[in-house]
């Protein structure tokens, strides 16, 4: 399979990267420092920003699938997303590339806390998502709403807070919002999840929560 992936220099990424590799992919990503990159010998590197439509463009071009796994860096507005993922939904359309799974965040949707006790509820939405994270959150919740209105074969994955720690490989999956009490996962079993749905139907024009 030809997959193409943006964000693939970040934590995440990185793993998505290894992964596909490691299943016998070939991979196409788009980075800013080619150099710098740990695989950069194993594949295709387009050197280029994902606000740029033409670097955007010849990273899709080829591929049968998408991994977006573009996020914010900082706490800071940068809105990376609200302006790559139409970027990168105007290439696929273009490209005839149909499949892309995202990496989202549990925030993006209002009814993501639905399932939490009300004093957790209250706590993250008031202090997290409003105070902290509030940009993050808004581009995320731009990403929803730019794939969900596309015509693609889109999947957000929207995980609880990421951690660097081993895999478990047992976690809870919810199609509604964030499981009860969830407050974290580890990115390598994100990842192991993304990769799944390279051959899974299951999620297709869904978005999905991941946590303990």
């Amino acid at each position: 399979m030809r997959i193409a992936i943006f964000g693939a220099t970040g934590a995440t990424g990185l793993l998505l990267t290894e992964r596909c590799l490691a299943a016998g992919h070939t991979v196409k990503v788009l980075a800013r420092n080619p150099a710098t990159f740990r695989f950069a010998s194993q594949v295709e590197v387009i050197q280029g920003d994902a606000k740029d439509p033409a670097a955007v463009r010849q990273t899709v071009a080829g591929s049968d699938v998408v991994f977006n796994a573009l996020g914010a860096r900082s706490f800071k507005r940068e809105e990376v997303l609200e302006i790559a993922v139409p970027l990168i939904i105007a290439a696929m359309q273009d490209l005839g590339v149909r499949r892309i799974i995202a990496l989202g965040s549990a925030g993006a949707l209002p009814t993501s806390l639905d399932k939490q006790p009300a004093y957790r509820r209250w706590i993250v939405q008031n202090i997290v998502y409003n105070t902290i994270l509030k940009w993050p959150v808004a581009s995320q919740i731009a990403q929803y709403a730019a794939l969900s209105t596309s015509n693609l074969d889109w999947t957000m994955v929207m995980p609880a807070m990421l951690t660097n720690s081993p895999a478990r490989g047992s976690y809870r999956i919810d199609a509604d919002a964030l499981p009860r009490n969830g407050s974290r996962i580890a990115r390598a079993d994100v990842a192991d999840f993304m990769m799944q749905q390279l051959t899974s139907p299951q999620w297709i024009r869904k978005g999905v929560y991941l946590a303990y």
